[in-house]
């Protein structure tokens, strides 16, 4: 085991509470300040600020301030002048003509209901959950805000001298092969293939900082004590980098097409993988593009992967475990709302099958790195996560 105190271990977990979160890293009421849910009456605004004003607004309260009728409204003094605050969400924004009377939300709930017991009788899945919605947007928003599409950081990488196939790859490269034919063999390539290893290091530490990013950006993730994040972060980055970098698959080329780079399977052979890996990492890869997965569901199965509960050195396994299976019936519930048949049928038994095959490449992956001997140009960051 890796002491917590060690720098690069520190690194993986730099959401503890000495790491300020980034700023906009959450959305604000306009009015208190507070953690904002959404939308509510044409303005961002938490759930605390959306009750009171539709409250105020439908018993027509008449509120005095007692002061000066310039009170702060923070989310510690929301409470000390109704006037004040009822006054600010109006400043801000919200609009009296969107809240609807109690016999109109009676009415829409009591739609919902019959549409519900419709939808029963038919056998028909439930829809979404407003806490599933929630869960969806969280992790879509984080993952288009950390995963460069574009790729543009690979310029900055340390280039590796010119071959036959220039471009190396590892979690991020032996993550983007292609094979139109089987490729030179490991000892074809031997000379060329351990000079590359330092663009390497630098395009797979690139990946693992967005992977550390994309987690950081889960409420529920930052909610664990500091060691089972890093434990998380070292058992499912490798598995997430690979779903991710599925979504730039060009299933016709075989290649993994990064921006103004592109990646092919005799780049793994080159940075030193062995077929007994790379053939299965293909074959892995255009059975998940196959699936044409929505956005929703490559986050979702980043998540559950991310929440696995069986990694070492876990110590809040039944947090962990519910939190994944929260995420996988998030998941299955899409799938049977959003996915349209034929592609729809038996998708979620598909990706639970193409997991567990995920998890057996990742262990081979670790295996193949652990081998090649010249460990000493490794970043810090990446030993850490193949520890």
């Amino acid at each position: 085991a890796v002491s917590s105190r060690s720098p690069s271990v520190l690194k993986l977990g730099a959401s503890s509470r000495e790491d300020p979160e980034p700023e906009g890293e959450e959305k604000i009421c306009a009015v208190c300040s507070d953690r904002a849910t959404g939308y509510h009456f044409h303005v961002l605004t938490c759930e605390g600020c959306k009750g009171f004003f539709r409250r105020s607004i439908s018993k027509g309260v008449r509120f005095t301030c007692p002061f000066t009728r310039n009170c702060a409204i923070t989310k510690a003094k929301r409470r000390q002048c109704q006037a004040c605050r009822l006054q600010k969400c109006l400043a801000m924004g919200m609009r009296k003509d969107m809240i609807m009377s109690e016999e109109a939300l009676q009415m829409r709930r009591d739609l919902r209901k019959q549409k519900k017991q419709v939808r029963e009788l038919a056998g028909e899945p439930a829809e979404l959950t407003e806490e599933q919605e929630q869960l969806i947007s969280i992790l879509i928003e984080a993952h288009k805000k950390h995963f460069d599409s574009g790729f543009s950081q690979f310029v900055h990488c340390r280039v590796s001298p010119p071959s036959p196939c220039p471009t190396p790859v590892g979690i991020a490269v032996a993550t983007f092969p292609r094979v139109t034919s089987p490729g030179p063999s490991l000892e074809d390539v031997l000379p060329d293939v351990f000079s590359m290893l330092p663009h390497f290091a630098d395009l797979s530490t690139i990946l693992i900082q967005q992977v550390i990013k994309f987690a950081k950006e889960i409420p529920a993730f930052r909610s664990l004590p500091i060691d089972d994040q890093i434990s998380l972060l070292k058992g499912a980055t490798l598995e997430i980098c690979q779903i991710q970098f599925n979504t730039v698959f060009n299933e016709e080329t075989n290649a993994w097409e990064c921006g103004q780079h592109r990646y092919t399977i005799q780049d793994g052979a080159l940075a030193g993988f062995q077929q007994i890996y790379l053939e299965p990492l293909l074959k892995f890869h255009i059975s998940l593009r196959k699936l044409r997965l929505h956005e929703a569901e490559y986050v979702l199965l980043e998540a559950i992967v991310l929440f696995s509960p069986d990694h070492p050195g876990i110590t809040q396994r039944d947090t962990i475990d519910r939190l994944q299976e929260k995420v996988a019936l998030t998941l299955k519930s899409y799938i049977d709302q959003r996915h349209p048949l034929p592609e729809g049928r038996l998708l979620y038994a598909k990706l639970l099958l193409l997991l567990t095959e995920l998890r057996t490449l990742k262990v081979e992956n670790t295996r193949q790195i652990l081998h090649i001997q010249d460990l000493t140009i490794m970043t810090p960051l990446l030993s850490e996560i193949i520890s």
